[in-house]
């Protein structure tokens, strides 16, 4: 196995940590650590990891929230480690983007089949963590966005609407796709919503000397334009 490979294990009890990193060092890969999720988040969009072993009881932020928080701009491979083993658990893990799911305590042995498994399944490119186009920088693992250098303050629904948009930069993403992700497969209807979030947007992303930036697609969707 090439010493290239790093796994990031996102656990909060130390000992955890240390055992994984005695367990996982001799066969070839390079261990990263955080403590807590928000600190995971972190580590997995600076360092790109190849895998991440997750705990679910983390002390800032469930474990789950955290797979959902990284599957908004990730597909690295993940495999979920804890002492949960009530099939709600796993369950919800898995259909939150986890590839697999380990209770502690684990065998050497089993850990490292089911790593090599989720990194043959693992996609060969993953996403950047960072969306530019021109003015604009859109940083999907921390959800800060920014226009010329300065912060753009959006809201919930608001982010969640231009995160859709970024996630097919460059191409038409259409009025039952969106109000689908942002608001739920109730709201396929409700296109006076749509209309509204779209113009909030416009208003805080297209100031003057920014240029177009959302390209209305009539009777069919929008495209965010994507600028060198």
């Amino acid at each position: 196995m090439s010493a290239e490979r790093s796994i990031l294990v996102i656990d909060d009890e130390a000992p955890i940590r240390r055992l994984l990193r005695l367990t996982l060092e001799p066969q070839g890969y390079q261990i990263h650590e955080a403590g807590n999720g928000q600190l995971g988040l972190q580590e997995a969009a600076a360092r790109r990891p190849d895998v991440i072993i997750l705990d679910l009881g983390l002390p800032d932020m469930d474990g789950v929230a955290v797979l959902k928080r990284l599957r908004e701009w990730s597909q690295t491979p993940v495999l979920v480690l804890s002492v949960r083993d009530r099939e709600g658990d796993k369950v919800a893990a898995l259909d939150n983007g986890a590839d697999d799911y380990l209770t502690k305590p684990f065998g050497t042995a089993e850990l490292l089949a089911r790593l090599r498994a989720v990194q043959r399944r693992a996609p060969e490119a993953q996403e950047k963590p960072v969306f530019v186009s021109g003015d604009l920088k859109v940083d999907l693992a921390t959800r800060a966005v920014t226009l010329k250098g300065k912060e753009v303050r959006l809201t919930a629904t608001e982010y969640a609407l231009l995160h859709e948009l970024v996630r097919h930069a460059g191409k038409v993403v259409m009025h039952a796709q969106l109000l689908r992700s942002v608001w739920g497969p109730n709201a396929e209807s409700q296109s006076q919503y749509l209309r509204v979030y779209i113009t909030h947007l416009r208003k805080k992303l297209e100031t003057p000397g920014s240029g177009k930036l959302i390209q209305t697609e009539p009777g069919i969707g929008y495209r965010l334009l994507v600028s060198e």
